[in-house]
């Protein structure tokens, strides 16, 4: 499967918003979407200054964004959405709860991770249990009422005890609860389109997919 290994920070500029893929650099002043907003590339400025953005290139641009900002493929998201639009319910909602489910998500979320990069770094070095039992996928669906936590041999990762220090500032999540001193935590619900933190038009998306 191909991975992306550019700058992730080039990614956010093309979206033209924080998309929080380093956590190190995008709460400082160093970010370069507050530095530079417009576009990566030598005709970035350029392009801010075109004429009004298509309907399709809306719904593109909003595709783009959210596959960005969980880290999957192409071919990942479109498996993810057709996979949810079988279901009943609000499809775009559904996709999102999909997304904030899966196990790399769920440890950003959870704070043992400050990106969901690191998080799936983690995930992959067996360094995560779900129900007592090491998963080493990080698209795992975690299930509401199973516990996720870190096992014992990874607790004093360095990354670790810093994520989880930055974590501590933030509002936590009402479908998740999150035990520090066990390190560990559980789904409590499927998220509500109210409880998922990202600024997303998944509307677009369907209305993407759905041509």
């Amino acid at each position: 499967m191909g991975r992306y290994t550019g700058a992730s920070c080039r990614q956010c500029r093309r979206e033209g918003t924080k998309l929080f893929l380093k956590a190190t650099k995008c709460f400082t002043e160093k970010c370069p979407v507050e530095r530079r907003p417009y576009a990566p590339g030598q005709h970035g400025q350029a392009t801010a200054r075109r004429r009004k953005a298509s309907e399709y290139s809306k719904q593109l641009r909003e595709k783009q964004k959210i596959k960005r900002i969980y880290g999957l493929s192409e071919k990942q998201f479109r498996n993810t959405f057709e996979k949810v639009s079988t279901q009943p319910g609000i499809t775009g909602h559904n996709l999102l709860a999909a997304l904030e489910t899966r196990l790399d998500n769920v440890v950003y979320r959870m704070g043992f991770a400050g990106s969901r990069k690191a998080a799936r770094q983690l995930i992959r070095h067996r360094h995560v249990e779900v129900n007592q039992k090491s998963v080493d996928i990080p698209s795992f669906q975690v299930q509401p009422g199973q516990e996720v936590r870190l096992r014992v041999k990874s607790r004093e990762q360095v990354s670790v005890l810093t994520a989880m220090d930055q974590s501590s500032r933030g509002a936590p999540l009402s479908w998740i609860a999150v035990d520090k001193e066990s390190f560990s935590g559980r789904v409590l619900e499927k998220p509500a389109r109210t409880s998922i933190p990202i600024a997303a038009q998944e509307q677009l998306v369907v209305e993407l997919y759905s041509k």
